[in-house]
């Protein structure tokens, strides 16, 4: 179970970095004002060390999301579809549940069009290379 905990955390580093890509990305294309990993942080924290804290907030629940899936598949990882399916339940628990609760963000429905799109598609992005990292890991 530790092993698989472990394997899950570290792929789930891995697949928090591809999405920070797609994230970074979007803000380049001018779709994203503001990271919404900041604007959660900025909401519990406060501005104090806001960027280092994002940053090491989104990898820890990046590793938290990989760290759960590989214990339910007990280490086996699913197939790059479930994963793309897994990260997207994670963006409506989130975007649509825990992150308009505390306040950080209005409901995904209610959010700039441009910026949900692209947290789509970086959720859809970890999803994929989540399950393709524990996948790969065990062979």
């Amino acid at each position: 179970m530790i092993r698989n905990l472990l394997r899950g955390a570290a792929a789930g580093s891995m697949a928090t970095t591809a999405m920070s890509t797609v994230m970074l990305a979007g803000d380049r294309l001018g779709l994203m004002k503001d990271q919404p990993p900041r604007r959660i942080v900025r909401r519990v924290w406060g501005r104090t060390g806001e960027k280092p804290l994002a940053a090491a907030a989104h990898l820890g629940f990046g590793s938290a999301g990989g760290a759960l899936l590989s214990a339910v598949t007990r280490g086996r990882g699913v197939p790059a579809p479930v994963g793309a399916a897994y990260g997207l339940a994670i963006w409506l628990a989130s975007y649509q549940g825990w992150v308009p609760a505390i306040g950080a963000m209005p409901p995904a429905h209610r959010d700039r069009p441009g910026r949900q799109a692209v947290m789509i598609a970086a959720h859809i992005v970890y999803g994929i290379v989540l399950a393709r990292s524990l996948r790969r890991d065990r062979s």
